[in-house]
């Protein structure tokens, strides 16, 4: 799907204000109601727009601690790697996975209620025989930066003269 600077604007704003009612949008990009809610309704059928959620401080609901985790597999092979990547999206601790190039296959990122059940968690994966060759463990003490919800989106206009 193409965007156009409409679409752009649209996706601006939803990642600043997500509750936004749909007149203060339209009157924020220049269109009617109408069209600018057609728009809001393609960009969410074509799945550009995933879905709207409140972003809630974790601190002031459950204290986790956050561990960050290399990992090798011991095979390099496609099941060994379907097999770890199902198990880490089933795991509700394990917040983000990504596979890596280089000299390790994957980061994960965990959010635990203490370092004793990391530990528990890290040995059910070895028990479980997921094919983890070799892991580290990095314990976060503090968050530096947040991550940033929004994308650095640009109007055609801007794109092209920049």
């Amino acid at each position: 799907m193409k965007l156009d600077k409409f679409d752009i604007k649209i996706l601006q704003i939803l990642q600043q204000d997500g509750r936004i009612t749909k007149s203060n949008l339209a009157q924020a990009i220049n269109l009617s109601v109408s069209p600018c809610w057609e728009r809001v309704k393609r960009l969410e059928q074509a799945g550009i727009i995933e879905g709207y959620g409140a972003r809630i401080n974790p601190d002031a609901v459950v204290k986790l601690n956050t561990v960050l985790v290399e990992i090798t597999l011991g095979q390099h092979d496609v099941d060994s790697f379907q097999r770890f990547e199902r198990a880490m999206q089933a795991c509700d601790d394990v917040k983000e996975c990504w596979a890596t190039g280089g000299g390790i296959d994957y980061i994960v990122r965990l959010g635990v209620t203490d370092i004793d059940y990391y530990q528990r968690l890290i040995d059910s994966w070895l028990t479980d025989d997921l094919g983890i060759k070799q892991y580290y463990t990095y314990i976060v003490t503090k968050q530096v930066k947040r991550p940033s919800l929004t994308l650095p989106l640009e109007t055609p206009d801007i794109a092209a003269n920049g």
